[in-house]
């Protein structure tokens, strides 16, 4: 069992935020309505979702659960097209295919096949792992969905230039569409690489904490990074492809036009 946390000693750590604050003024990084703002904004959501956990923790039904996971899928799509400075017409539908197949298929596959839980929809389980699932593609579909975009834009000659030599659009973007790829995996890629040398994970951490078997921890945490790699590689690849099929359309032409 973890130590309790008070509102006072809420109130001591939100006070470190002020750290942050003060280096923002003193160098004139205007940040500082940024940080007070998404610090106030973070303490209200997480609040929330602990009353409403608990709440769906009660409930021992499936609807509820997956009514969350479906809204949190959404706020991710939204988030993760909101991070591109280019846009096109279908981009928020992109991610959200890209950030809803990749990550409920891969926790789906995590709460069946690897951990199985039973009932497969105990939210003790499903939601936690759903919401690490959904931050880590948010991040590789955001990442490699600007980069790709970006290549297009600045490799524009070299990609017409195929074209006009004969290239389907396949092979005309098929760099782009790699570097962009890698660019998506890059980040959780690194996470693994120092993971227990350099940083404890959180989800270990907290098993820890609450008093879990430190060998037990792990496991968790190695499956569930093990889930997030590929998740981060499928969504980046899917987001990706998605945006390549308008943006290269069938009569093999790029069409920046259609960005905005």
């Amino acid at each position: 069992m973890s130590l309790p946390i008070s509102l006072p000693q809420l109130a001591l750590a939100a006070a470190l935020l002020f750290v942050s604050v003060g280096l923002s003024w003193r160098l004139r990084l205007g940040l500082t309505r940024d940080i007070l703002i998404s610090g106030l904004r973070m303490t209200v959501q997480l609040l929330l979702v602990g009353l409403i956990l608990g709440w769906v923790f009660a409930l021992k039904h499936p609807f509820p659960v997956l009514g969350i996971g479906l809204i949190m899928t959404l706020l991710a799509a939204q988030a993760a097209a909101g991070r591109t400075k280019r846009r096109y017409a279908a981009l928020y539908l992109d991610s959200f295919v890209a950030i809803f197949g990749s990550s409920f298929l891969l926790t789906g596959l995590a709460l069946w096949g690897i951990i199985r839980v039973h009932p497969w929809f105990d939210a003790q389980y499903a939601v936690p792992i759903l919401g690490m699932v959904l931050g880590n593609t948010l991040t590789g579909v955001a990442l490699s969905l600007e980069r790709f975009l970006s290549e297009l834009e600045t490799g524009r000659g070299r990609i017409e230039g195929r074209l006009a030599l004969g290239a389907t659009r396949w092979e005309a973007a098929h760099s782009a569409v790699a570097v962009s790829v890698r660019t998506g995996m890059i980040p959780t890629l690194n996470s693994m690489a120092v993971m227990g040398l350099v940083s404890l994970p959180g989800m270990m951490t907290g098993q820890i904490l609450a008093g879990e078997a430190p060998a037990n921890a792990v496991r968790y945490q190695i499956v569930i990074m093990f889930v997030l790699a590929t998740s981060s590689a499928l969504g980046s690849l899917v987001v990706v492809l998605l945006a390549y099929r308008v943006l290269l359309d069938k009569r093999d032409r790029l069409r920046l036009d259609l960005l905005k």
